[in-house]
């Protein structure tokens, strides 16, 4: 559909989706979704709309233009996005491929709007599936006291693809805080939901050990609080008394693809709004 997606947020008032959806129609446009949400506690509005243009009775670019003295009159922040389109995304990984897997089949079926640019790795466990599926694959070596320089090395490439959404698919380093000020916003993590509780090597052996009857997977927006951003999704499973260690990390695995798939999905179909250090979501 040739189309827009309008993000806006703003003090919450009388009118404000009656002021969208006339602007919308003076000009011809159709609303196709108009989700909202309000922030009773904060006194914040939050809305997501999908608007087809197909008949609009103006350029599309004077209709987003024109949009600037509602939205300063609502004292709003808002973005546009015009349809089609495809994010363009670069993939990091370690070791552990499931994840990164579950990206590129969904983006090959088409749930996903984005552009796998390359998959970078601090090692080259995964550089097969990149070269199976014609995606450059970059061996960053960032051991002992090229860590440093190996987040430079990736920024850079960041940069040089003009990459709008990097996804940490189960990359296993720390990024500096430096990193995560300049691509804030723009960078989902998936992790297991044990943390707090069960920290370091071998989370799954300290569940089992402790007979958890819930596993699952977070997957959120990187900040320079470790695994502390904001929530995008999360995917829990049933424990039973009869699973192993080995049957914990296979049921966490199936959360990890799940949840990173939708976070994925709902980050490129801009239905996330980051508001201080929580994500408002709008489920497809």
């Amino acid at each position: 559909m040739k189309g827009l997606i309008l993000k806006i947020n703003c003090p919450d008032q009388h009118g404000i989706v009656a002021k969208v959806a006339s602007y919308v129609a003076d000009y011809a446009g159709n609303l196709v979704e108009f989700s909202q949400f309000t922030d009773d506690q904060n006194g914040k509005f939050f809305a997501r709309v999908e608007i087809d243009t197909t008949d609009l009775s103006v350029d599309v670019d004077d209709f987003v233009k024109g949009f600037e003295t509602l939205g300063k009159s609502l004292q709003a922040a808002w973005h546009f996005r015009h349809q089609p389109y495809k994010m363009r995304t670069a993939v990091l990984v370690t070791k552990t491929d499931h994840c990164l897997n579950e990206i590129l089949w969904r983006t090959k079926l088409g749930e996903m709007p984005i552009e796998i640019t390359s998959i970078i790795g601090n090692r080259d466990t995964c550089k097969s599936i990149a070269d199976n599926a014609g995606i450059p694959f970059h061996h960053v070596d960032m051991d002992g006291e090229k860590k440093a320089e190996g987040f430079q090395k990736i920024r850079d490439l960041l940069l040089d693809q003009k990459v709008e959404l990097t996804v940490l698919a189960r990359f296993m380093q720390i990024l500096p805080d430096w990193f995560c000020q300049e691509f804030g916003g723009k960078i989902i993590n998936i992790h297991h939901s044990f943390l707090p509780a069960f920290i370091g090597a071998n989370p799954y052996r300290q569940a089992y050990e402790r007979g958890v009857k819930l596993i699952g997977a977070t997957c959120h927006y990187v900040t320079s609080d470790l695994d502390a951003g904001p929530i995008i999704e999360q995917e829990v499973q049933r424990v039973q008394h009869f699973h192993s260690p080995q049957d914990l990390i296979r049921l966490g695995r199936d959360c990890e693809r799940n949840a990173i798939a939708r976070g994925i999905r709902y980050h490129v179909n801009d239905r996330t709004i980051i508001h201080k250090n929580r994500a408002i979501v709008f489920p497809d």
